[in-house]
């Protein structure tokens, strides 16, 4: 399975360096520039990204121009906005820009992480074995539940887990813990391997 290529243009080096030791571990290959014109240059190159992570305010450089810049070369690149400084204004630019999340500096590791999951899930990215399964298991519980007839209302009755739980794990935004499973297997009488199709 291929990686998920993120592609970060800040030029502030603590940050990409941050980001590098953050995202490398868990299978993404991360490309750092800290000058926007270059990144600008090698977006225009044959070279595929998935995600870009931008900051909006660069020495010369506004990262909303920037990005417009960015949507006549690609359009389809998730991209990240970080800012030490949000605004209305700011935010307002970037969802005309398409962009995939808005996140203020300082930001955790974990916000980082997260935001990177659901923004590639979103784009439809698969990038873990992980990702995979959870996406299975979601199609084959929504599967065996229309075949039963079953709302997600009744579910939740039979299961004890909240409707809005079990839409997260039908849509794999959430991953369901043995015990879910074991009551999902349950309520839909089939046997809790059932769930896993081909893996």
């Amino acid at each position: 399975m291929s990686s998920l290529r993120v592609l970060i243009i800040d030029d502030d080096a603590k940050v990409c360096e941050y980001l590098q030791e953050l995202l490398t571990p868990d299978g993404c290959e991360v490309l750092s520039i800290n000058d926007p014109n270059e990144g600008l240059a090698k977006l225009k190159t044959k070279e595929t990204f998935h995600i870009l992570i931008l900051d909006l305010k660069m020495p010369g450089v506004n990262g909303i121009d920037l990005l417009a810049q960015i949507r006549k070369v690609d359009k389809d690149i998730a991209a990240i906005i970080l800012t030490a400084y949000p605004s209305l204004e700011s935010a307002t630019d970037a969802i005309n820009l398409d962009v995939s999340a808005y996140m203020q500096k300082p930001f955790s590791g974990e916000e980082m992480r997260e935001t990177i999951a659901r923004v590639a899930r979103k784009k439809g990215i698969v990038v873990r074995r992980e990702d995979e399964l959870h996406i299975t298991i979601g199609r084959r519980i929504r599967e065996v539940r229309k075949q039963r007839e079953l709302t997600l209302k009744q579910m939740g009755r039979r299961t004890n887990l909240s409707v809005s739980l079990l839409s997260q794990i039908e849509r794999a935004e959430s991953s369901a813990s043995v015990s879910s499973l074991y009551k999902i297997a349950n309520a839909l009488d089939v046997r809790i391997v059932e769930l896993f199709g081909d893996f």
